[in-house]
């Protein structure tokens, strides 16, 4: 954990967070997916924000989200094998992409048009929708609640994120950013569960590590962006793709929660990866005994059963008979 010294402050998280773990193999970390609530946030930066990007985050605009469930961390490299072996939907996928090598780093060089395939594939194999993230989503997930540049507070240090945390002489970027310090320059990725640390909604890595696509196709700012947090693909400029959180090899300040980048969907290096999301969970009556399971006091409970899973602790869902098998119970399914 950072020193004090650092001006960092780590809030203490009340509660733990809704789960489910999406298996993809035995002996590979699985997909966990974090529930992510309902609310409305002010998306963009504030004009007193330091170093923005002034025009590409305005204008502030309110947007209300849905329930929906974010992976915790960006797509291993051990996840993507498994799905990169799976039937192709409309396009190969390179089994060993990344430029530094680990089962639990997350996979890079990747393109826009990889990552769909990716969560398309997922989508065929779980009977589930997974998608990439829109823009509004992924903001209003990385921010948890909060309102500050990042949602760990006002600066960011090397110690609880991964980016360049020196200072760039040829582009000018420095490595610190407001009261922060200077501090390590790994330039490489780090494991997805390297520092530990996750925001109020479980998500870890929002932060640097690797610049994480979007949905929503490019626009230069948000003049008459959607309030419903839907991905942005209308009026654009269709040759290229949104992509959020930074990266290793940036400093800072694109690490912000508001700062966003654009890439062409084909593009692929080694600082662009991705997560994925799925919709919210939605009652299906599939066979006349079916258990179900709402949420009662923070935690699951399994109707009929007796039983209760906390806060944090996750289900594991698999695809039998047509509905949501998790924990012996079935009768749920995710939606669209």
């Amino acid at each position: 954990m950072p020193s004090t010294a650092l001006q960092v402050i780590l809030k203490e998280r009340s509660g733990r967070n809704q789960c489910y773990d999406e298996a993809l193999a035995e002996g590979v970390l699985p997909l966990r997916m974090m529930q992510i609530p309902a609310g409305t946030f002010l998306m963009g930066s504030p004009k007193d924000e330091p170093e923005r990007h002034a025009e590409r985050e305005s204008p502030q605009h309110e947007v209300t989200i849905s329930q929906f469930f974010m992976a915790k961390y960006p797509v291993t490299q051990a996840q993507w094998r498994i799905v990169a072996a799976m039937e192709k939907v409309n396009r190969k996928l390179n089994p060993d992409p990344s430029q530094f090598k680990g089962d639990l780093r997350p996979v890079e060089q990747v393109s826009w048009e990889d990552a769909v395939e990716f969560c398309d594939r997922l989508t065929v194999h779980t009977n589930r929708q997974y998608r990439l993230p829109s823009e509004a989503e992924w903001e209003y997930a990385c921010r948890a609640g909060t309102t500050t540049p990042f949602h760990f507070g006002e600066t960011l240090t090397t110690d609880i994120a991964n980016y360049r945390g020196t200072d760039d002489e040829s582009l000018g970027g420095s490595g610190s950013y407001g009261d922060g310090p200077k501090g390590k320059y790994r330039e490489a990725t780090t494991t997805v569960d390297h520092f530990g640390i996750a925001n109020a909604f479980g998500l870890c890595d929002m932060h640097g590590n690797v610049w994480e696509w979007c949905a929503d196709y490019w626009h230069q700012n948000y003049d008459g962006a959607p309030t419903d947090g839907s991905a942005w693909i209308q009026g654009s400029n269709s040759s290229q793709r949104v992509l959020r959180g930074g990266s290793w090899g940036n400093g800072p300040r694109y690490g912000r929660s508001a700062c966003r980048g654009s890439s062409n969907p084909g593009d692929r290096y080694s600082s662009y990866g991705f997560r994925v999301v799925c919709t919210a969970l939605r009652k299906q009556a599939t066979a006349p005994n079916a258990l179900t399971f709402g949420v009662m006091g923070g935690g699951v409970m399994l109707a009929g059963t007796g039983q209760t899973i906390g806060d944090g602790e996750a289900l594991t869902f698999g695809v039998m008979g047509g509905g949501v098998m998790g924990g012996g119970f079935t009768g749920w399914k995710l939606g669209n």
